[in-house]
């Protein structure tokens, strides 16, 4: 089993910065792609940002050139860093792994590990 728990969540006004961060304990060393999605009211959970074990790493197109997600594999926290944030980046941010080394995927059903979530708000 692996365990992820989120913190760094809170309010900001439009183009404040903001940064996530996911500890990860448990098997985590066998863990695969790990990522962060969002969810907003009303909508459907979202991809915003994957991370492979060897560091690569992919965004969607909303999020690309403000967000930069990392990790510390020795000390197994997942970061994700939001720059000029946007009102419509409000809504919870949860952290998410695949199993048994797999690869990165947009895919929410693919990830069977979750975090509790941190709410983001910004405000225009």
């Amino acid at each position: 089993q692996v365990q992820l728990v989120e913190s760094g969540g809170g309010s900001v006004q439009a183009g404040g910065s903001l940064r996530l961060s996911c500890a990860g304990s448990g098997n985590i060393y066998r863990r695969g792609c790990m990522g962060w999605f969002r969810q907003a009211p009303g909508k459907e959970r979202e991809g915003v940002a994957v991370i492979d074990r060897g560091g690569g790493t992919s965004y969607t197109e909303p999020v690309k050139g403000r967000f930069t997600i990392s990790q510390d594999n020795a000390k197994n926290i997942l970061y994700l860093q939001m720059n000029n944030l946007k009102p419509e980046d409000t809504a919870v941010y949860y952290c998410a792994a695949r199993a048994w080394y797999s690869g990165c995927s947009w895919v929410v059903r693919e990830f069977g590990y979750w975090g509790q979530g941190t709410q983001v708000t910004v405000s225009s």
